[in-house]
């Protein structure tokens, strides 16, 4: 665009963005792989501070690389192998998770961690990051939660709204 052009246009400003950002992440038709989009769903419903901002991350990991980039504090939710009984409910921070080495093919098999991992790379790491994480019992096709990961919803919820 030549200067000529761009005179007499206005400028976008971007909405300033929340520096608190809930990600819920996961697959909602592989039932309990989307608890986290599903908590996030809950969350909706209820009053939260200006500055908090709800997101169902999906499954696009690498597509978040923006949306996290920045931010004062992330806490993500997500479905979570940790050995524990279904429904058990984690904490942990990203430097407590093993990466495994794997030989990606493209961006888009990337992992959260991966994500995490390229906004420390790249300098726009959030400022603080933690991750909730639900033992899931049903990882096969289906909209609806297991019962017993369905009755830790409530729990994460409250856990999260401490953590604002």
């Amino acid at each position: 665009m030549t200067a000529d052009k761009a005179e007499g246009q206005a400028t976008k400003n971007p909405a300033p963005r929340s520096s608190i950002l809930v990600l819920g992440v996961g697959n909602i038709l592989l039932s309990d792989e989307g608890v986290g989009v599903r908590v996030v769903e809950a969350m909706k419903e209820m009053k939260l501070p200006d500055n908090v901002e709800l997101l169902d991350g999906g499954t696009g990991a690498f597509d978040l690389l923006d949306i996290i980039a920045d931010r004062e504090k992330v806490i993500i939710i997500d479905a979570v192998k940790g050995g524990g009984e279904p429904g058990t409910i984690y904490r942990f921070r990203p430097d407590d998770i093993r990466l495994q080495k794997q030989h990606l093919a493209s961006v888009h098999q990337m992992s959260l961690p991966d994500t995490l991992a390229m906004a420390k790379i790249l300098g726009c790491s959030p400022r603080e990051v933690v991750i909730y994480g639900i033992e899931p019992e049903r990882l096969d096709w289906g909209l609806e939660l297991s019962s017993v990961v369905a009755a830790a919803v409530p729990r994460v919820t409250e856990l999260i709204v401490r953590e604002l």
